[in-house]
């Protein structure tokens, strides 16, 4: 993805694949976003695929897997993530190992946890205990490969009841619990509606943001469409000295190539 100015050090640009170039087989995503200059791609959950394609894929078009998620639970069904849930606990250790060996294959440096939502029968105690112990599981298999773990707050308003839903909460647990390998995935769609100032909690927890992620409110749709200032986004997380990947990971209006023109025309100022 082209940079503004082309000299100077920017954040780099990723597209997540699970959202953007729908209208084709997963399979096919790769391709489609090397042809719109991304050579950083992102995939939800790359599982419906096994890693050796997913790897001829990446080779073919000369990309870079930055990030994956841990095995969610039963997303069709409207389960978003186990991590919470203290009667599911060997099978989010069984979703650990299965994206290790995912990451391990493709090269992939880091993985999310989602939280997943609090059960109605549990304790908020519980639940965070739960999350406590499983966060810590993962962070220290990923530790033993130089991977890290990131864990990302989502907004209750589209998925009410989901545990993790503020930045300072993962940062408490993370100091608390002195879980050394865990940062934030900050999305930024999710956070304008659970805190706003996006500019100055981003610069207030930079240190612990590992990746941050974007599509605009309401509709979390392409940057441009809603209220959020992208282009003085962009700028102030440049000015912070924010060197990470931002990925595009919205609902495109209408479709993603039109999407993405809009995207280019932000990025370049």
């Amino acid at each position: 993805m082209p940079t503004t100015g082309g000299e100077k050090l920017m954040p780099q640009f990723a597209v997540n694949l699970s959202m953007l170039f729908t209208e084709q087989p997963l399979s096919d995503r790769f391709q489609a976003a090397r042809a719109a200059g991304f050579d950083k791609v992102e995939i939800q959950f790359p599982y419906e695929l096994n890693a050796q394609t997913i790897k001829a894929l990446l080779e073919r078009n000369e990309q870079e897997l930055v990030l994956i998620n841990l095995p969610a639970g039963d997303w069709a069904s409207g389960e978003r993530g186990i991590a919470c849930h203290p009667d599911r606990i060997d099978e989010f250790d069984q979703g650990v190992e299965q994206a290790l060996e995912y990451a391990l294959a493709l090269d992939v440096q880091r993985i999310n946890c989602l939280s997943g939502i609090k059960p109605d029968q549990v304790s908020s105690e519980l639940a965070e205990k739960t999350f406590v112990r499983n966060l810590k599981y993962a962070a220290g298999r990923l530790a033993e490969h130089d991977i890290e773990l990131l864990a990302e707050a989502i907004n209750t308003q589209d998925i009410p009841g989901f545990f993790l839903n503020k930045s300072k909460q993962l940062i408490d647990i993370k100091e608390l619990n002195n879980i050394e390998n865990l940062r934030l995935q900050y999305d930024v769609y999710h956070m304008q509606i659970m805190e706003g100032n996006l500019t100055t909690t981003l610069q207030k927890h930079l240190q612990h943001i590992g990746h941050i992620q974007v599509a605009d409110v309401p509709g979390r749709h392409e940057p441009g469409t809603g209220e959020i200032n992208f282009p003085n986004l962009f700028k102030a997380v440049e000015a912070m000295g924010y060197s990470g990947v931002i990925s595009f990971e919205y609902i495109p209006e209408t479709d993603t190539q039109s999407s993405l023109s809009q995207v280019n025309q932000i990025i370049s100022g």
